[in-house]
Formats: C-alpha cells, structure tokens, sequence
C-alpha cells in the first residue's frame, strides 16, 4: 500500500501510509497526515487516488516538488515534495528504509473519539448506518461500503453508500455470498486481497461475475451469530486492502455495534408498537377493546339497539364491563347529547335508594331541608344507568316498574308526579331468570326490563382478548406513571393465559396498574402481576364439564320458553321426560330448577 515517508528539519522520520481515497496533509490537528513542523499550513495539501495513480493538490499555498513551486503533480515511485521545513517521500514499495507504522497512532486515536461522538448524537439506525459506511470506506479506502443485518435468518442490506457517500441502488448484486456466508458462520473478519486469486472464493459465480479483486468484512456483534456485516469492497487489483486495514476496520465496528444493535432494537420497538397501535385499532369498538366472538356479537346488537329508545338489559359476570358497554349505547343513540347517569343499586342502603332514584321533597325524612331531584329526573332527556339491580328490593322493584311504565316519578314525601323522558339500561351479574322463579325478582318487571337483552362474556371466554387488553392496560399506565415497564415476559404471558380471572377485565386491570407502579424491570414477571402456575384454574374431568355445559344450556332455553319443560324438550329435540329427568336430578343436587309440569 502506498505511504508517504516524512524527514523533518530536526532529523525526526516518520511514516504515513495512505489509506483513503482522499488524504488530508498539514498541521491542523484533524489532519489524516499531521505534521508537527511550524512552518507547515494547517491544510498543506490533499492526496487524491485517481483509479491506480495518486496526485496531490495544494490546499493552502504550493508546495516544492525537485525545488519547483507546484500546486499540483502526479505522485510517482520516489518524487520527493517539500511543505515548510518538511521533505516527504512517495513510495509503493514493498520494503523501505524507513520502519513501516500502521499510521499515526494520534490520528486514528482522534478519529475514533470523532466517531464515537457522532454516534453517541444519533439514535436513529438509518442514520447511525450511513455514519458508519462513510467513516468505513474513507478510512479504508474502499470503493462502496454496505451493512446487512441478519432478520430471520435472512441478511438483509440495511445500507449502501460509495465514495461519495451517495446510497446505492441494487447493492445485493455486487456481494460474494461466499465471503457473507463464512464470515456469519465463524464470527470472524475476514480479509481477501484479490479473490479471483484466492483458491477458496475464485470458483464462486458472484466473484467471476462481478470481477472482483479486495473484499474485507467483519461482524457486527460478537453474539454466535452475529446481528450483521460489515461489507467493503474495492474492484482495484492494486492498492487493495490489507491485514492492518482490516485491523482498523475491526476496531471501528466494535465501536459501532453495541449502539449500532441498540439502534436496531429501537427501531424494532417503534415498529412493534405500530403494530399494536394498528391491532388495537382493528380491535377497538369506542371505548371497548376486544374483537373475540363473543364481544363482536356484543357489537353487533349494541349497533342494532343503540338508535332505538328500547330498555336493555345487561348481563354478565362482575368486571366484564357493562358500564362501559351502557355508556356505548348511549354514545351512539339519539340521545348522545344528554346526560348519562348512572347509580349502582347494590352499593345505597335500602332506606336511601328510593331517594336516590326519584328524589325527595323537603321535611321528607330526617335531614332532608330542601328538594332534591333523583336519578330519573337528573337523567332526562339522555340515559340513566341502573347498575346491579338485582339487588334491588321487592317494594322498591314495584315503584321502578310504574316509573318505566308511567314515565313519571314522585319524589319522595311528595304527592305530585314529574314527567321525565330517559332510557334505561339496566345491568346484572345474576340471573334473574332464575331470580324470578326463586321469588326474588319480579316477573313482570324482569319482563319490562328485558325487551333486549345483551350477554357480556367473561375474560376467561375471549382468548387473544386478554392479551390485547393487557397490552393495552400496560401502555396507558406505564405513559401514565412514567414507568419502565414496556412489556410482559414470556412467562407471564403464560400465566395471563392460565389465570381464570373471576374480577374479569376489572381485576385484569388492577393487576397490571399495580404492577406497572412497582416495575423494576422492562419486561413485567409473573410475581410482577402476582400470578403464579399455582393460579391456573383446574380443569375439570370431561364427564363434569359435559354435566355443567348441559345444566347450563338447559336452563338458557328453559328461560327463553318461561319455564315450559315441555316446549324447551321440543326445541331441544328430546323427550321431555328426559328433561324432566335431568332436571330433577340437579334439583336433588341443590341446582334450581324451572316449576313443575306433567310431561305432554
């Protein structure tokens, strides 16, 4: 390779080899050949590699070649070119008198300090790439410069760039898969100085085909394998690489790889997050997340229901979400401009509830010194929420049938009626089905209510839904506390599937708020959300699970048929007596039973 032999005033010599296509001379501390002569111009000249020829080109004054004053010359074996007090030598021999110095150790030194810096400044990975393939190819001399990363278990080019830092189209043609494949095997650099020489690359179709002379390419990570290459190729039969420049390119991807990999991680994370945002859009339905089968039905006859004025019934186990469901129907009815209100029956004392719901007039009980309007005269005009009315009492049930009917309400200790125009949506986690045939629970209101009724199904029941409810519980609070906490361990995804999670989506919720608080790492643990295999709800023997599934369809159609044994065998397609059988059977078991019937 090329160098220049420098003879200072004071006897001091020196060796520069030229390792770039272009090469800075002078005093300046930057300088890629720095000279310490005071009488030399901090940019003295530049060195430019013209193909197989090098010219330098005066930057800040001529310079003297053979006592001549020169702003440019041709660089020939032992032209002699003097800058200050400085004579320097150009030489492509092999052996010379002076000792031979992989370069200025300073220099490479200021260079690599440079090019951690400008790393450091950037965390985008398209820009920490062409950072790196420009530093690559000036620092060897390399006529193109690529970087591929390994993407399931394909090595993909991440970046392309030339001499001229332009990006190059096509880049995939120009590689030897020889060269890419030994060096992703063994981890190791890998240096060949003219492959239609080598034994071992001449044979390859890509080397024939493209011609090609120098190839260096190094890995990207020190992990069997590594996460990507390092590619640089030069299409010279002179002036190729060599064992030092390898050595330097080395040293230059180790710097690199670590934020280079961290870049990449990033870039990964940003993708994955826009994905998630894309499924949990698919998933959405307003406010509701969840796409299962079970929640589509549930869309699906909240958009039939929602223009109407009819009263529905919500019905599902606690914390599978009716508020919010309620709060959908609102959304998107008529009324949506109204007030939403809403009030859990389960959660007032009975001596309070009336008030609550239709109000009461000064001196009406203790306390009461002024009028005070209810839940029915607050929700006029929009939507009032009934939450757990299977709570209610009997007496306080009859009141709430004629205000449904009447549309009136009297408040209490008041004579006077007041006119209110709402909807109901009333909610559950019992059966009152089977609530009105123990006696606790209205027929006929249970009738009024019920016109619609919509099933809400528990978290256990909606599959992928846990997941994506999860992931997006653990976004909204790690955004919220300005946690840590960006995902879930595989573990504990594991253990999210096997948990039963009787509070539903409500306790699903609380776990992970309370483990996002508390995170002390990026991935949550199963202790994180105090989950362990432990939890996993038993599974039940076949013959019990056939039992429960068919205790449970029985009554769902004995329901649908009033409690007729005989028209649910019909649509069931038995013999009622094999009903009545059954059901007599659950009946000594303790299950509650429809009223009795002679079989038809």
């Amino acid at each position: 390779m090329p160098f220049l032999l420098a003879l200072g005033s004071d006897g001091v010599r020196k060796s520069f080899r030229l390792l770039k296509r272009v090469t800075s001379v002078g005093r300046h501390p930057d300088s890629d050949v720095r000279l310490e002569d005071p009488a030399v111009p901090e940019h003295a000249f530049t060195v430019l590699r013209e193909g197989e020829s090098w010219r330098a080109g005066a930057v800040d004054g001529p310079f003297s070649v053979d006592g001549k004053r020169k702003d440019a010359c041709v660089l020939t074996e032992g032209l002699r070119l003097t800058v200050g007090h400085t004579e320097l030598t150009f030489s492509e021999a092999g052996d010379v008198a002076l000792p031979a110095e992989p370069a200025d150790a300073p220099a490479i030194l200021r260079r690599l300090i440079r090019f951690s810096a400008t790393l450091l400044k950037s965390r985008d990975a398209d820009a920490l790439l062409e950072i790196l393939l420009d530093e690559a190819v000036a620092l060897t001399g390399a006529d193109r410069g690529l970087v591929l990363v390994l993407q399931e278990g394909e090595l993909v080019v991440r970046a392309a760039r030339n001499v001229s830092g332009q990006t190059l189209a096509n880049a995939r043609h120009g590689l030897s898969d020889t060269v890419l494949g030994k060096v992703l095997r063994s981890g190791q650099p890998l240096l060949v100085q003219n492959a239609l020489a080598d034994p071992e690359f001449s044979a390859s179709a890509s080397v024939v085909d493209l011609q090609l002379s120098s190839i260096l390419c190094v890995p990207l990570g020190d992990a069997p394998p590594p996460f990507g290459l390092l590619y640089l190729g030069t299409d010279r039969f002179r002036g190729g690489f060599d064992a030092q420049v390898l050595d330097l390119l080395t040293i230059f991807a180790a710097q690199a790889s670590l934020l280079l990999q961290n870049a990449l991680l990033l870039d990964e994370l940003r993708l994955d997050v826009r994905e998630l945002r894309d499924q949990l859009q698919q998933h959405r339905y307003g406010e509701l997340v969840g796409a299962c089968e079970g929640m589509r039905d549930v869309y699906r006859r909240v958009d039939k229901v929602a223009p109407t004025d009819i009263t529905v019934l919500l019905e599902g186990e606690t914390g599978t979400g009716k508020e919010l469901i309620a709060r959908e129907i609102h959304r998107r009815s008529p009324r949506a401009d109204g007030p939403f209100v809403s009030l859990n029956c389960g959660a007032i004392p009975e001596t309070l509830l009336e008030a609550e719901l239709f109000g009461h007039a000064r001196g009406a009980f203790t306390g009461a010194v002024a009028n005070r309007p209810g839940r029915f005269q607050a929700a006029s005009g929009g939507t009032l929420f009934l939450d757990e009315l299977g709570e209610m009492s009997p007496s306080l049930q009859v009141k709430l049938l004629r205000a449904l009917e009447e549309k009136q309400v009297t408040r209490l200790g008041d004579t006077r009626p007041e006119a209110v125009d709402l909807r109901v949506v009333a909610a559950t986690h019992r059966d009152l089905s089977d609530e009105v045939r123990r006696g606790n629970f209205r027929e006929d209101l249970y009738y009024r209510l019920n016109t619609l009724s919509v099933r809400l199904p528990p978290l256990r029941d909606r599959g992928d839904d846990l997941l994506v409810l999860a992931r997006y519980f653990l976004g909204m609070f790690a955004s919220e506390y300005k946690s840590r906490a960006r995902g879930f361990s595989p573990q504990a995804l594991a253990a999210l599937r096997k948990y039963a999670w009787p509070g539903n989506v409500r306790e699903l919720r609380n776990r992970i708020q309370r483990a996002v608080v508390l995170a002390e790492r990026a991935l949550l643990r199963p202790e994180d959300l105090e989950l362990s295999a432990d939890d996993a709800s038993p599974v039940l023997p076949l013959a019990q699970a056939r039992e429960d599934f068919q205790r449970r369809y029985i009554e769902q159609i004995l329901a649908r048929n009033g409690g007729n044994r005989t028209r649910a065998a019909r649509e069931l397609g038995v013999d009622p007596r094999t009903v009545f059988r059954f059901l007599e059977k659950q009946e000594a078991e303790g299950h509650p039973v429809g009223p009795d019937e002679e079989p038809a």
